[in-house]
C-alpha cells in the first residue's frame, strides 16, 4: 500500500509538470503578443529615447533637497499627465563644475528615461516638464538627451 501511495504521488508530482504555463496578466493571447508586439505601437513609427536629469539636492544634504514627497507629486502631476503610457525614473549621482569654480558641485540626482514617439507634441511635453522643474525648484537647468531609439513591444 506504500507503494502505491508512493506511486500515486509521483504521478501527480510529474503530470503537474507537464501542464501547461499559466496565462500572462497582460495578455489574452500569450502566442500572438510575444510573436506579434503591440499593434498600437508600431515597430515603423520613429521613437526617440529622452533622457532627464534632475538634481534633487547636494549629495551631503545641506542645500535645496527635494524630498521623495515632492519628487513624486512633481512626477504625478507634470510627467504622468504627459506620458500616461509610461516612463522609467531612477536614482543617480551626478557632478558638474560651473565656469570658474575650482571644485565640481557633487548633486544626489533623479533621471527620468521617456520613450516616446518623434512628435512636436512629445518635444513641447518634454519642454513643459523641464520649464516646470525649474519653476518649482529654482534650478537653472534640467539636462536633456534625446536620440533615435529602436523600440519593440
Amino acid at each position: 500500500m506504500p507503494q502505491r501511495l508512493l506511486l500515486a504521488a509521483l504521478f501527480v508530482a510529474i503530470a503537474g509538470c507537464a501542464s501547461p504555463p499559466a496565462a500572462s496578466v497582460h495578455t489574452t493571447n500569450p502566442a500572438s503578443s510575444t510573436l506579434q508586439g503591440d499593434a498600437t505601437r508600431p515597430a515603423q513609427a520613429q521613437w526617440i529615447r529622452t533622457e532627464l536629469y534632475f538634481s534633487v539636492g547636494s549629495v551631503d544634504g545641506r542645500e535645496g533637497a527635494v524630498s521623495p514627497a515632492r519628487w513624486r507629486e512633481f512626477l504625478d502631476k507634470e510627467v504622468t499627465p504627459r506620458f500616461p503610457d509610461g516612463f522609467t525614473a531612477f536614482d543617480a549621482y551626478g557632478q558638474w563644475r560651473d565656469h570658474g569654480a575650482t571644485e565640481p558641485e557633487r548633486l544626489s540626482t533623479k533621471v527620468i528615461v521617456i520613450l516616446h514617439e518623434n512628435s512636436p507634441k512629445h518635444s513641447s511635453d518634454i519642454e513643459a516638464i523641464r520649464l516646470a522643474y525649474k519653476r518649482i525648484t529654482g534650478d537653472l537647468s534640467v539636462l536633456r538627451l534625446s536620440q533615435p531609439a529602436e523600440v519593440s513591444f
